[in-house]
């Protein structure tokens, strides 16, 4: 099966692994802004089977993360890399973290799942919420239902600066993706082996997808791991509190012993 990755950067290896059906393009868009000034990393984003310009392949997610390890054999070889993962690519990238604890330098799990069937998720019982009034009426009629369940930030600007994201990402391998779901979950995912390079775990506290509870648990597995929870978040964090989300990305590349000179971050133009 052929690889479709785009590159920025240079320096360490660093994976970076999409949401369920979501292009590379969607991870670009949430890690670029924090990383395309001057850290020493080479990002390797993928487009994982069935999104983007992938072709469907492994019917599992184990088969996935194993032509993710496929992947790494060829693209990045026996030296040590970082992995970032946001949701189900989060899943994937605790997983590989688990499978390749001597090569795996860091770990980053951005509102990603730790239980990936829904009726086993910690999830959040929705409160009422501030929200601007008509939040929504600019995002394409098809996303509305998904963004008033995933956003924590409800204001039109994020709402159409996630919607874009989306829409940009494309649909996908739909026929694909829905038989893939029948194997969603990984053999391993109970494992209680302990993954002790830095982590940093970035939550949403309005995030009604995967949760916050699950990851927080989850911290026994990772002894060198910080854990933030950010209000006003949900399951689009990296596009809901980008400033916060930067700085996270930051403390977490400086544990992994990552230079961060260079010129200063640009302003946001959020």
């Amino acid at each position: 099966m052929s690889v479709v990755a785009e590159t920025h950067g240079s320096g360490l290896p660093m994976l970076c692994l999409p949401g369920f059906s979501l292009a590379r393009s969607a991870m670009v868009a949430a890690l670029e802004p924090a990383l395309a000034a001057g850290p020493g990393v080479r990002r390797i984003y993928l487009d994982l089977p069935g999104t983007g310009q992938s072709p469907g392949g492994p019917p599992n997610s184990d088969g996935v993360l194993d032509w993710i390890g496929e992947v790494v054999d060829r693209e990045i070889g026996s030296e040590p890399f970082l992995v970032a993962g946001w949701s189900y690519g989060g899943y994937l990238a605790a997983a590989l973290a688990r499978r390749r604890p001597e090569q795996v330098g860091g770990l980053l799990l951005i509102c990603h799942g730790t239980k990936i069937l829904r009726a086993d998720r910690d999830v959040p019982v929705a409160p009422v919420v501030s929200e601007e009034a008509d939040w929504l009426v600019e995002v394409p009629p098809d996303l509305r239902a998904h963004l008033a369940v995933a956003l924590g930030n409800r204001t039109r600007e994020t709402a159409g600066r996630v919607a874009g994201v989306l829409v940009a990402s494309g649909p996908g391998d739909e026929e694909y993706l829905e038989r893939l779901r029948a194997g969603y979950q990984l053999a391993d995912e109970d494992s209680t082996l302990v993954f002790s390079g830095p982590t940093s775990i970035v939550t949403g506290r309005q995030d009604y997808i995967a949760g916050y509870a699950d990851q927080f648990r989850a911290l026994a597995r990772y002894p060198s791991a910080s854990y933030a929870v950010l209000a006003d978040a949900g399951h689009y964090l990296p596009f809901e509190q980008p400033e916060a989300f930067r700085g996270l990305i930051l403390d977490w590349l400086a544990r992994c012993g990552v230079p961060l000179g260079g010129p200063p971050f640009p302003p946001s133009s959020d």
